[in-house]
């Protein structure tokens, strides 16, 4: 499949843009963080450039849900800007963080019930949930999603509304979201289209009261295979069945062990761990997935210490201990489930089916501590685990989905529910 040109993707853009009633209004770009992959410099420089002949404002937020804000050279480097630059060229365009902490960054737009929850989760969780989101969303004309779409081990695929929440949400949502789909599993619910996370996500997007559109883009190392616009629904829909074909990679058997090594983007184990998410599933019993990435200093700057006294553990332990867990924060469960991996934990012992390694600069006894394995990246060679039959070496980790070709008849739902 040939990649879209750069004069083709600005004019897509143009095109799109062209459609909306724009004029005199004031539009807020929601755009992702330097977490995810897309030639953002290009669709920056674009859509500025065609903002300012349509709308009367546009403003930029990043979609960071509870990764750290990003500091201003970041933020700079990201869009592809000088200091420079953004003085002389953008300096009109303003570029927030999403504060999802600070709750006077979010209003509450409702909320979704009980009974409407059973029946989006299947029954699997019954709850109020309340829809909190950045007020921005209030203070601008029109909203216009622009980010890429990849299999994702919470929602399925990533993407669409998934900029709203929890891309630009509360904690409430957002950590009810994530567990949500820890029930489910990682294992289960990535690179599957239609599920429960994403019903519950699509449910709370129908309260925004102000007109939205999406850019989906389908990215790959090479660059844009696909972009899609329309409505945030429709626009990720398209995306994500061009994303399931070219995104997740079907082999013809499982490994004893994966070397998964992530890319510099992936700063904390809290997004590194895709490295892990999206290799599992190729992975044979007993096996081990190993995390490269001797850049990597943090398990997680925001819920580090959480994460450190929790560990990681396989869904069970927590679901049937849930009086001793039921406190902390959810989204910190989801992430030490996923993780960890499925498994099973009967009769106070815990058995993963699978071990996870990291070769990062987290030392030996945090790795222990927190039940994971080490190994030492100095020294690591890594063409020499190229060489060995049972292992997959994995370039620039954590994007495309590995599956068992197998499997597309037993456990896992290629594009259909869960």
């Amino acid at each position: 499949m040939q990649n879209l040109s750069a004069n083709e993707i600005k004019a897509m853009i143009a095109q799109s843009l062209d459609t909306l009633p724009l004029q005199n209004k004031r539009v807020l770009v929601i755009i992702p963080d330097s977490t995810r992959s897309m030639p953002l410099p290009l669709f920056f420089r674009v859509l500025v450039q065609e903002l300012r002949v349509r709308a009367k404002q546009s403003a930029f937020l990043i979609a960071l849900g509870t990764h750290p804000p990003m500091r201003e050279d970041a933020m700079l480097n990201m869009l592809g800007l000088t200091r420079a630059e953004r003085a002389a060229l953008y300096g009109d365009v303003e570029i927030f963080n999403h504060a999802w902490q600070d709750p006077n960054a979010l209003v509450t737009l409702g909320e979704i019930s009980s009974d409407e929850i059973a029946r989006l989760s299947a029954g699997m969780l019954r709850q109020r949930v309340p829809v909190r989101l950045n007020k921005m969303v209030l203070e601008y004309d029109h909203l216009l999603i622009c980010g890429p779409v990849f299999p994702h081990e919470v929602v399925g695929f990533s993407g669409g509304n998934k900029y709203f929440f929890p891309g630009i949400a509360g904690q409430d949502i957002i950590d009810f979201t994530h567990w949500l789909g820890a029930l489910i599993t990682s294992y289960k619910i990535i690179g599957t289209k239609h599920t429960p996370v994403r019903a519950v996500i699509d449910r709370a997007a129908q309260m925004i009261p102000t007109p939205a559109h999406a850019l989906c883009s389908v990215v790959t190392h090479e660059g844009v295979a696909g972009l899609f616009f329309g409505a945030p629904q429709d626009a990720w829909s398209r995306a994500a069945d061009l994303s399931a074909q070219i995104h997740i990679q079907w082999l013809d058997k499982p490994y004893a062990r994966v070397l998964s090594i992530l890319p510099a983007m992936y700063d904390e184990l809290w997004v590194g761990a895709k490295g892990m998410y999206k290799t599992e599933p190729i992975v044979a019993d007993g096996g081990e997935v190993i995390l490269y990435a001797p850049h990597l200093q943090e398990i997680r700057v925001v819920h580090g210490a959480l994460i450190r006294q929790v560990g990681y553990h396989v869904r069970d332990y927590f679901v049937k201990q849930w009086d001793k867990f039921k406190n902390v924060p959810w989204g910190v469960l989801a992430h030490s489930t996923h993780l960890r991996g499925i498994g099973t934990f009967e009769n106070g012992s815990e058995q993963p089916r699978i071990n996870v390694t990291l070769a990062t600069q987290i030392p030996r006894e945090i790795c222990h501590a927190v039940n994971l394995g080490y190994c030492s990246p100095v020294g690591m060679d890594v063409h020499a685990w190229m060489n060995d039959k049972d292992t997959l070496v994995i370039p620039r980790a954590g994007e495309y989905l590995y599956r068992v070709r197998s499997s597309q008849t037993s456990d896992v739902q290629e594009s259909s529910e869960v």
